[in-house]
């Protein structure tokens, strides 16, 4: 690492990331962010102070070892580093691109106080494409084989975090995945001007390479339960099954054609490839010219509405019924949206949807809102201004207001706790349930949250079912 003082450092200012043109890439599915080079990836990594207690990694919800993965990138060893991050994280490419960095390890970064934090979701991204681009993804050292098996049942984050950590550790695990491809919502929900597929392909194809075994089309509820599993000879079952049961506004017109849930419009769009109808089967709605809104403020919301742009639709629009400053998506995200000219209407709920004689959506009733006191959120909740409904004109609309559990694992494994809302209860330590062997985490768990906090709950999982399979010998 070169000899500069904590003051020159400082004086380093964070490198922007290059990116895609906004009126090139809003025609596009190409990813937006284009990464840092080995120019700016090594000065950004010289802005790290290199603390002796970093604060970061208290951020990090799988405690990737921050400050020494970033002294390898100023010192120019990118292999070494993302060997650094493997450590911790099985899945440094996908969490440098869609982690919330700036509400979780960048947040805690004593160089943020004043000159704005080390970019360090950015150098992630880096070293995992400078790995994968140069020497491929490199497999760890697998430790003796156990004897013991373990079912995963999901393939989202939660899950490939925890296949990752009890392959190592020499158990032999299967992921169990409903869909057809494999990789949760890093496929189906994520678009990919954010998440190239090819990315994520990757991921679980060096999983493969360690020995994980993938079934695709197993719906674990219906197929198999989870009891089943445990008497075909599995050990232990940990369930990652996520929050993939879209919530709806319900209200008047919901039903009319032209009314997508987000997860069913991303799905199309992203899995199965509706952006190249007709060379690929499934349809989506034409967006190309139309109206189209997006209700909701979260980055669901906003992959939503770029993607409908990318389409071609006349008019993009985010319906979110408080203000800017409460709207939960990231920054980035948000100024990306703006950028590709998206508009965005705020303070604004939608009452009813207006539809014509055939069943077609047309339009959507919204009224005025003003913001009061904060609500159990911590944001000032949405108040209606008697007398200020009105009609904007739309040929579509797409739902993304969040996601609750899926209720297959509840009705068909009815000795697990549950929550009112169908999440399962786990001890928040050990991630394990009310029923033995059987450990779950992620969004099947906390309800929709992020990629890292899931994987954080994987990790955390492994080691617990690590120690409850060597414990039961």
């Amino acid at each position: 690492m070169e000899k500069l003082s904590n003051k020159e450092r400082m004086k380093i200012v964070r490198q922007a990331m290059p990116e895609q043109d906004s009126q090139v890439r809003r025609n596009n599915f190409q990813e937006v962010n284009l990464g840092f080079t080995e120019e700016l990836a090594r000065l950004e990594a010289l802005r790290c102070i290199q603390c002796p207690k970093p604060t970061c990694v208290e951020g990090c919800p799988v405690g990737v070892k921050i400050k020494d993965f970033i002294g390898l990138v100023a010192d120019g060893d990118y292999l070494g580093a993302a060997a650094k991050i493997k450590e911790d994280n099985m899945l440094p490419a996908v969490c440098g691109r869609v982690c919330p960095q700036e509400e979780q390890c960048e947040a805690k970064c004593v160089v943020g106080k004043k000159n704005g934090a080390v970019a360090i979701g950015r150098l992630e991204r880096f070293v995992a494409d400078f790995e994968r681009e140069h020497v491929g993804i490199r497999e760890p050292e697998l430790k003796p084989k156990t004897g013991k098996k373990v079912a995963i049942v999901g393939s989202g984050p939660a899950g490939l975090s925890c296949a990752g950590d009890l392959i190592q550790m020499g158990h032999d695990v299967t992921v169990f995945e409903a869909l057809h491809e494999l990789g949760g919502v890093l496929i189906y929900g994520i678009p990919e001007f954010r998440l190239p597929k090819e990315i994520v392909k990757a991921e679980v194809e060096s999983l493969k390479k360690l020995g994980v075994d993938f079934q695709t089309n197993a719906v674990i509820g219906m197929t198999d339960t989870v009891e089943e599993l445990m008497k075909d000879g599995y050990d232990a079952v940990f369930i990652a099954v996520g929050a993939g049961l879209p919530y709806f506004l319900n209200i008047p017109g919901e039903n009319l054609n032209g009314v997508y849930s987000a997860n069913e419009f991303l799905t199309r769009v992203n899995l199965m490839k509706a952006y190249k109808f007709p060379n690929y089967d499934t349809p989506v709605f034409h967006c190309k010219d139309k109206n189209i809104a997006v209700f909701g403020g979260g980055n669901t919301a906003m992959d939503a509405v770029r993607t409908a742009k990318r389409l071609g639709a006349k008019n993009a629009y985010i319906i979110y019924r408080r203000s800017d400053l409460e709207m939960p998506a990231r920054k980035e995200e948000i100024h990306h949206a703006k950028e590709e000219g998206i508009e965005f209407i705020y303070l604004s709920n939608p009452l009813e949807f207006v539809g014509d004689k055939n069943g077609w959506l047309k339009g959507v009733k919204v009224q005025k809102m003003e913001l009061g006191e904060p609500d159990a959120s911590g944001r000032r909740r949405p108040i209606p201004i008697a007398g200020s409904d009105y009609i904007i004109d739309i040929d579509m609309a797409v739902i993304a207001i969040g996601n609750g559990s899926n209720p297959i694992i509840q009705k068909t494994t009815p000795d697990l706790q549950y929550t009112k809302w169908g999440n399962i209860i786990v001890d928040e330590a050990t991630m394990k349930t009310s029923k033995k062997g059987v450990f779950a985490g992620g969004d099947i768990v906390t309800g929709g949250a992020t990629v890292i906090l899931a994987m954080g709950a994987g990790r955390k999982a492994a080691a617990a079912i690590n120690e409850y399979l060597l414990s039961s010998n």
